[in-house]
């Protein structure tokens, strides 16, 4: 089940506003290239990226288990040149291949389990093409994220602003538990959300074990190496082996 601030239409309505465009997403739209290209994007939310892609001229699919979020974007600019799918990373199924499927936003780090992992790495080697390319990122476990989850801010919504509060309530192991509490005039609204922090070496070993050839892995959107000690990000670039 997604995240309230995902399915909640006011909240859904807020996500490109609180999450516009930035480097991150400079960096994936870069990555197809020329195109056409066959393009996937898993965990789309409002498509934000592939939107982008799709007005670039690529041939963009996007999925994303939010009913909310995909009506947001069908309704944005280009939403009407992306094909949008409901599905989860682990079970959708769509008959055709693309030449690179990616996950923006941190959006790995909601498979909670090595079964969801495994599932979602064998799920996207299958739509991809011969020598196909997936790309994603996931925040560094080595960085203090319970302590720089916790902020808060103003967001300057059509509506008014809506003070944001990010409040974590444990760290254990791999796992952060955080709430995001959102302040509309006729209330509160929350969201409660787990996140996965998996280490290099073990993310990178179930990505070889499930088919995949790691080509980079960097730390930062300027293709920096990563720093295992001090890179706040895990950028792979893996291709899936015929």
């Amino acid at each position: 089940m997604p995240d309230a601030h995902y399915e909640l239409p006011e909240l859904a309505a807020l996500y490109d506003i609180e999450c516009g465009w930035s480097e991150d997403r400079e960096f994936y739209l870069q990555l197809p290239g020329s195109p056409p290209k066959a393009v996937l994007e898993l965990g789309c939310g409002t498509g934000l990226i592939a939107r982008a892609m799709a007005g670039d001229g690529h041939d963009v699919t996007a999925v994303d288990p939010a009913q909310a979020m995909l009506d947001v974007g069908r309704q944005s600019p280009n939403g009407d040149r992306v094909r949008w799918e409901q599905g989860f990373a682990q079970h959708f199924r769509l008959d055709r291949r693309f030449d690179l499927a990616f996950m923006t936003g941190h959006a790995f780090q909601v498979l909670l389990t090595d079964d969801d992992v495994n599932a979602a790495l064998d799920n996207i080697h299958r739509h991809l093409k011969p020598s196909g390319v997936f790309a994603f990122e996931t925040r560094n476990p080595a960085l203090p994220w319970e302590r720089l989850f916790e902020e808060s801010e103003i967001l300057q919504a059509p509506d008014g602003p809506v003070p944001i509060d990010w409040r974590v309530h444990w760290r254990r192991g791999e796992f952060i538990r955080f709430n995001t509490h959102y302040q509309f005039t006729d209330g509160e609204r929350i969201s409660e959300s787990t996140l996965r922090f998996l280490p290099f070496d073990r993310l990178s070993e179930m990505l070889v074990d499930r088919g995949f050839e790691i080509e980079h892995v960097y730390g930062n959107w300027d293709r920096t190496a990563f720093d295992p000690e001090h890179s706040a990000e895990i950028i792979f670039i893996a291709r899936a082996k015929p």
